[in-house]
């Protein structure tokens, strides 16, 4: 009987060239090429933008000598000529940038990103707002660059205003705002200053609620919506950034489980700053202002705020000229269960809503009209982003997994007959899009587990009318000369201990009869992150671990996103439970294969996968002969408000959840050898997590390795560091699963 018959999904070798197309001799994939320049997946370009009249189609290109660094460029969409607008090493001054700006990135998830990292088009097409190294400058098409702001204090969240009046941006937590034509810049708000900010995002909304700024413009440029948060609540925790040069120590105001948000307040104003109106939100001050948006004709602010217990959000209306605010409609959450924000909603010019909900509990779109809603998708499968909607021809453009849970693709449907879904992308592939403000093109980006990448510009019946990036690995690509030893990835299916159907991928090396191979066996398991088996491109490093001699080995457990409510909720007050007895039924299965040497599974995760790393230690010794655990949440009541009491509550009201989901109190259960890892300037999951870990290990003389990385935060990686980190984890594992002689 085949080994995997009834449960492999067998990848397509669609996209990538046969090995007899390969050089006879190839090099051997070493860690150091893995993390140098050019990037092995090929040019990768970010932050794909069409121009308001469509003419070039812009995006950041990594420069091929420093892969994390960079620039500006154009596509003409009629010739398919490109350039270089923007050279970040010609207009840049490196000069270090802001705290504040450092951490926003950091929470961006772009904190290795050097050069150009976001830009903004002026809406007659004629030039682009370009921030680097702290300071604006503008771009116009003719390849001349001006600067905007000469200061030593730095820009945060600048955009231009949607009718090209004016450049808004935070510095010193005030609002300011420049004409585009030039002027001087001027401060609509003067009171931030301390712990109260003016326009900028609290540290939640960036870190858990996916909302990156603190105002927002109206069209036509009348007025402008302004947050004011002010941190004095919120409790103090001293950051030591260890360095190499050096420690600097930051009082850093993190909300921490159970403990006081920032008070936060919206205002509505002139360009001028004048005619200031607070909003109404309501008379609980202890809310999350989730989302702010203006209809298209500028009259009226929409506002979704969310409970504390994030089961509760509401839409409200506001009138901006009083700040009075009634309810438009509420979603609640179901037993047991939370609310997950969502961007997946587009106002219509009529003043309905398309509203993404998981009402009925998988995530679809509906249309919200006077009070009445009626459902445009349905079914057991999960919309996952609204792309875009063409009102003049009714037609709504979504990605969702309704024809593979482990593929993504785009869909069109008719507000007029919503049942009649068609999908717009080949079958066999993972793909993302975005599309212009009008809804006649789209940008596509697709991968699968033997193609990088690949971006293309299609029509709006999703015929591809020009690549924009075809990546393909051939001869000239920096992965071609590895092509010989890659290994195709393997896709099946297990049952958890509850029935559910729960999926896996696996890369094997080359399987000599009589042999048997160790297992890098890799895992994530949080909740409200995107799932991690899929038929996408999942790089490079997990190829060079299969060339090591490892198996390649994850799976997506209960409690993580993309497979329905109830699929997520089993995570519910829980942590720490259902996703480690999932990843045990992972690993039985793959001890159980003919090829695997069951006594040396190696089990790695970062972040939550961290965590899971030790509660996986702690609940099943002797399962696994190694783990290393990676910048892991240890203690949850040290772990922010927004996220950790979205799944397991107020530690005052329910501290059973938090004594069984803390990793700490078992660890003197961990027998099997662990490397715990973290950077010493982590701002997201701070060090203190990983101190007290480490101690409460040495109080009980239990024996485990470490490596701290100095100036180092959440993301612990960059020239040099990558190399050593994964050099430092291979020889951890060379001493800890040596082979059997």
């Amino acid at each position: 009987m085949n080994l995997f018959a009834g449960s492999m999904l067998l990848a397509t070798m669609g996209g990538i060239a046969m090995a007899s197309d390969t050089p006879a001799s190839p090099p051997a994939l070493t860690l150091k090429r893995v993390f140098a320049s050019p990037d092995l997946a090929g040019p990768q370009p970010r932050a794909l933008r069409l121009s308001p009249d469509g003419s070039l189609l812009t995006s950041l290109r990594a420069r091929a000598e420093e892969k994390e660094r960079f620039d500006l460029w154009a596509l003409d969409t009629k010739t398919g000529k490109e350039r270089m607008l923007v050279d970040s090493k010609q207009i840049g001054s490196g000069a270090e940038l802001s705290e504040a700006e450092k951490m926003q990135r950091e929470r961006a998830r772009i904190g290795g990103s050097r050069g150009i990292v976001t830009y903004d088009w002026s809406p007659d097409s004629k030039s682009i707002l370009v921030p680097l190294d702290g300071d604006l400058f503008i771009a116009t098409l003719d390849g001349k660059v001006s600067r905007l702001t000469d200061t030593k204090q730095g820009e945060l969240n600048p955009v231009i205003s949607p009718a090209g009046g004016f450049v808004s941006f935070v510095r010193d937590q005030n609002l300011y705002v420049q004409p585009l034509a030039g002027g001087p810049a001027k401060a609509l708000t003067s009171s931030g200053q301390g712990t109260v900010h003016w326009g900028e995002a609290e540290f939640v909304a960036q870190e858990e609620m996916d909302r990156r700024t603190g105002y927002w413009w109206s069209p036509g440029d009348r007025l402008i919506a302004v947050q004011k948060f002010d941190d004095a609540p919120v409790g103090i925790v001293t950051r030591t950034a260890i360095g190499a040069e050096g420690t600097k120590v930051f009082d850093q105001r993190y909300p921490a489980a159970g403990t006081p948000n920032a008070l936060v307040e919206l205002y509505v104003m002139k360009p001028d700053g004048s005619a200031q109106v607070k909003v109404d939100l309501g008379q609980n001050p202890d809310i999350y202002l989730a989302r702010v948006d203006w209809t298209p004709d500028g009259k009226t602010l929409l506002v979704q705020r969310e409970n504390r217990d994030q089961t509760v959000l509401d839409m409200l209306s506001v009138d901006p000229t009083t700040g009075k605010s009634t309810v438009m409609f509420t979603e609640k959450s179901g037993k047991r269960s939370w609310i997950n924000l969502s961007d997946s909603y587009h106002i219509l010019r009529d003043g309905s809503l398309i509203w993404r909900s998981e009402r009925s509990g998988f995530g679809h779109l509906y249309h919200y009209r006077a009070g009445s809603w009626t459902p445009l998708t349905q079914g057991d499968w999960v919309v996952t982003n609204l792309v875009g909607v063409d009102e003049k021809k009714r037609r709504l453009f979504f990605t969702g997994n309704k024809d593979d849970v482990l593929e993504q693709h785009l869909y069109t449907l008719d507000l007029a007959n919503p049942k009649a879904i068609t999908r717009l992308t080949e079958g066999g592939w993972w793909n993302n899009a975005a599309m212009d403000a009008a809804a006649t093109r789209l940008i596509i980006s697709r991968s699968n587990p033997n193609q990088p990448a690949q971006i293309y510009l299609a029509d709006s019946s999703g015929k591809r009318t020009a690549w924009i990036n075809e990546n393909a690995v051939k001869e000239g690509h920096p992965y071609y000369p590895y092509l010989a030893s890659h290994r195709p990835r393997q896709l099946g299916t297990i049952k958890a201990d509850d029935g559910t159907t729960l999926y896996w991928e696996m890369i094997t090396p080359v399987i000599e009869p009589g042999k048997k191979y160790p297992v890098f066996f890799q895992h994530y398991g949080g909740p409200g992150t995107g799932q991690q088996v899929t038929r996408g491109w999942n790089g490079t490093l997990a190829q060079y671990l299969v060339d090591r001699g490892y198996v390649y080995f994850q799976i997506d457990n209960r409690g993580s996103y993309n497979r329905g409510k109830a699929f997520e909720d089993h995570i519910y007050h829980a942590m720490g439970t259902v996703e480690v007895a999932d990843q045990l039924a992972g690993a039985k299965f793959i001890k159980a294969q003919p090829f695997v040497d069951a006594d040396r599974i190696a089990t790695y995760g970062w972040s939550y996968g961290g965590y899971m790393t030790i509660k996986m230690l702690e609940a099943n010794p002797g399962v696994y002969a190694a783990g290393i655990s990676g910048a892991p949440v240890t203690k949850w009541e040290l772990y922010d408000t927004h996220y950790t009491e979205r799944y397991l509550g107020d530690p005052g009201k329910d501290p059973a959840s938090y004594a069984t989901s803390n990793a700490l109190a078992d660890a003197t259960k961990i027998s099997d050898p662990l490397l715990l890892i973290h950077g010493m300037s982590d701002d997201n999951v701070v060090f203190d997590n990983s101190t007290a870990f480490a101690a409460a290990m040495q109080r009980s003389a239990r024996p485990f390795e470490m490596m701290f990385y100095p100036g180092q935060t959440h993301r612990v990686g960059g020239p040099g560091i990558s190399e050593h980190l994964w050099t430092t984890i291979l020889d951890f594992l060379d001493r800890r699963l040596p082979a059997k002689k």
